[in-house]
């Protein structure tokens, strides 16, 4: 199994009403128009993930859980690897429930989007508060 661990920050004009992605950005700021974004100031986007990291995703059967923490309310996503994947934005971080793959793709096949997450979690995410997402990749 390979890990990583990103801290982020929530951010207060996260809305998490995507319904098909979500993503998390080393950007500061977000606009009410980033509605799949659920954390800024992330420590790395795909291109900083480790190495090992980014080649475990690469495979048609890894599998991806992502753990997502902001004040006490913690939440788990799964989504899958493909050895299409680039991981080779250096900002971004979009996991899909579609099988689409572009540079900004983390992970596809996600079993929830950003419209899916626990409206309590969402709140604490608009609060400005840390965010730590920890990413275990299986293959």
């Amino acid at each position: 199994m390979e890990s990583e661990a990103i801290g982020a920050r929530g951010h207060r004009n996260i809305t998490a009403k995507h319904r098909t992605t979500l993503e998390f950005t080393v950007e500061k700021e977000l606009t009410l128009r980033g509605d799949c974004i659920i954390a800024v100031s992330a420590g790395k986007g795909c291109l900083g993930l480790g190495e090992g990291f980014r080649e475990a995703l690469r495979n048609d059967g890894a599998r991806l859980e992502i753990l997502i923490e902001c004040d006490g309310i913690s939440e788990k996503v799964v989504a899958y690897g493909s050895s299409k994947l680039m991981l080779t934005h250096p900002a971004d971080a979009v996991i899909r429930k579609s099988d689409f793959i572009c540079p900004r793709t983390l992970a596809i096949n996600a079993d929830k989007a950003a419209c899916d997450l626990g409206r309590n979690l969402v709140e604490k995410l608009r609060s400005g508060k840390p965010v730590f997402l920890t990413l275990n990749a299986k293959v």
